[in-house]
C-alpha cells in the first residue's frame, strides 16, 4: 500500500503503507470517504454536525490512553487473569494477540483489532508489536500524529526494528506532506536510511526512501533508491512516484520509459 509523492497522495491515510509493510492487501478502511455536502436549516444557515458516537475505551488505541490499571479495570481483573492462565506466561499470551491483530487487520476488521492489540499491551507493555499495530490504526485518522506517537513507543522498545524504522519514517514524510517542516522530512529520511541499512530487502523501505530523496529533489539518487525496492520485491514500486520523477528525470537505468 505505497503512495505517490505528490501532496495528493500524502493525504490518504497511513494505515495503507503501513499493512503493505506486514505484505497485507490494502483494506478499504483505509480509504477515507469522501465529505457530504452540509446540512442546510430551513433559514439558509448551517445545521450543526452530530458528533458520531465515540467508540468504547477497548476500542481505542491504549484504551483512550488510560493507564494500564485503568485499562485492567475495563477489561476486568478476573478475565484478564482467565486470560493469561490459557498461555505460560503474560509476554506469550501478549505475542499471541498480537499475531490474532494482524490476522484481524488482513481481513479488514479494525476495531477488533485494535482490543487484540490493546490485550496484547496490556498484558505485555514492553511488546513494541502490540504499540506498532495499533500504531497502523491510528494512521487511519486524518493526521499521522497518533501514529507517530505509538510507532515511537514500538521503536523505544525495538530500536533495530527495520519494518518499525521504516513504519516511522514513512510516518514523518506523511506529515512533511502536510506540515512542509524540514524536521519531519529529516528525521523521516534518516529512518528510511537506517532501516535500508539494517534490511536491505525491506523493499518498502526503500521505495519510502526514494520519496523522501524526490522531497529533496535528488532525483537520481531516488532512482537508485526504486531499483533497490524493485530488486527485492517488484510489487513494492510505487508507480505514481516514479511518473513524477520520470517528469524531472528520465530513468538512468532506462527500466521505466
Amino acid at each position: 500500500m505505497l503512495f505517490p509523492v505528490s501532496l495528493k497522495t500524502t493525504s490518504k491515510s497511513l494505515a495503507a503503507f503501513l499493512l503493505l509493510v506486514l505484505l497485507l492487501a490494502a483494506p478499504a478502511h483505509a480509504q477515507r470517504k469522501p465529505k457530504g455536502q452540509a446540512a442546510v436549516n430551513p433559514d439558509g444557515s448551517l445545521a450543526t454536525a452530530t458528533p458520531g458516537p465515540t467508540k468504547p475505551a477497548r476500542l481505542q488505541p491504549l484504551f483512550g490512553g488510560l493507564s494500564p490499571a485503568q485499562a485492567t479495570q475495563v477489561i476486568g481483573e478476573a478475565q484478564l487473569k482467565a486470560i493469561a492462565a490459557s498461555f505460560a506466561s503474560t509476554a506469550e499470551a501478549s505475542a499471541f494477540f498480537t499475531t490474532k491483530g494482524y490476522e484481524y487487520l488482513r481481513e479488514n476488521q479494525p476495531d477488533t483489532a485494535a482490543y487484540r492489540f490493546n490485550l496484547a499491551w496490556l498484558l505485555n507493555p514492553q511488546n513494541a508489536e502490540a504499540y506498532r499495530g495499533l500504531g497502523v490504526i491510528a494512521s487511519m485518522q486524518p493526521t499521522p500524529d497518533a501514529s507517530i506517537t505509538l510507532l515511537n513507543k514500538a521503536f523505544a522498545l525495538a530500536p533495530t526494528s527495520s519494518l518499525i524504522m521504516s513504519d516511522l519514517g514513512a510516518s514523518y514524510l506523511i506529515r512533511y506532506g502536510q506540515s512542509k517542516k524540514k524536521k519531519d522530512l529529516t528525521t523521516g529520511l534518516d529512518l528510511l536510511q537506517r532501516a535500508t541499512a539494517a534490511d536491505p530487502t525491506n523493499a518498502v523501505a526503500w521505495q519510502q526512501l526514494a520519496r523522501g530523496l524526490y522531497y529533496q529533489e535528488k532525483y537520481a539518487e531516488a532512482w537508485a533508491a526504486v531499483h533497490k525496492g524493485q530488486n527485492a520485491s517488484v510489487g513494492s514500486l510505487d508507480f505514481d512516484l516514479i511518473s513524477d520523477l520520470q517528469a524531472k528525470l528520465p530513468d538512468p537505468q532506462g527500466t521505466f520509459k
